[in-house]
């Protein structure tokens, strides 16, 4: 696992160093204008593939745990979340419904195979009591088809459809499945004014045009 951290390390630097300022304002834009209407302040939320913890810094939540196998997310997020530093795909150090939300974005691509896919949704099942949510989104193939691979550690192509499908052989309802929800990237390149986030998410019919990440909602019952 050392390997494979300290190259998760290398990559999240390579990609976010330049842009650590203007990510987290798109994300502080995302989580209170509108991935706060699925969490609760009272909730008790995990941060799947934190990443560098921008999601876990701007959402509110009573109790936030974060997993990642970098050990930079952890430092990161001293005294904002509780680190789980592990493989997603193994048993998680929680109870069985413990969670009330699990959260992931542009992460579970990243999974070497379907079959960890598969184990971590399991793990975040197991974990959410009834009635939680878990909260996806990612690229989506249909829509990025070749720059989809433009990313050494994308391995599993997913779109809107196939994980829906997934969640509900594990057992989730499907609460919300949007095939286009934001834009591909919302820091390389350029990068709008965040008024212009806002903007965008009040017009969902913009998203048809723009959007190329899906997002997909479970809700266990």
């Amino acid at each position: 696992m050392d390997e494979r951290a300290e190259l998760l390390r290398k990559e999240y630097d390579q990609r976010f160093r330049d842009k650590e300022d203007y990510r987290n304002g798109v994300w502080r834009v995302l989580c209170s204008e509108y991935f706060s209407q699925y969490i609760s302040r009272s909730a008790t939320l995990l941060d799947l593939g934190a990443g560098w913890g921008e999601f876990s810094r701007n959402i509110v939540a009573a109790k936030k745990y974060a997993m990642d196998l970098n050990k930079e997310c952890g430092r990161r997020l001293e005294g904002i979340s509780e680190f789980l530093h592990q493989d997603c795909s193994t048993t998680w150090p929680l109870k069985d419904g413990t969670l009330d939300v699990v959260f992931t974005s542009n992460f579970l691509e990243h999974l070497p195979d379907k079959k960890s896919v598969e184990a971590t949704l399991d793990q975040a099942f197991r974990c959410l009591r009834k009635g939680g949510r878990i909260i996806c989104m990612g690229p989506n193939i249909k829509h990025v088809p070749g720059a989809y691979w433009d990313f050494w550690d994308h391995f599993v192509p997913i779109t809107e459809d196939s994980l829906a499908e997934v969640l509900r052989l594990k057992d989730f309802h499907i609460e919300k499945k949007i095939g286009r929800f934001l834009p591909y990237t919302m820091s390389d390149g350029f990068q709008p004014p965040l008024i212009g986030l806002s903007l965008y998410l009040r017009l969902p019919f913009v998203w048809s045009l723009l959007g190329k990440q899906f997002l997909v909602v479970g809700e266990k019952r």
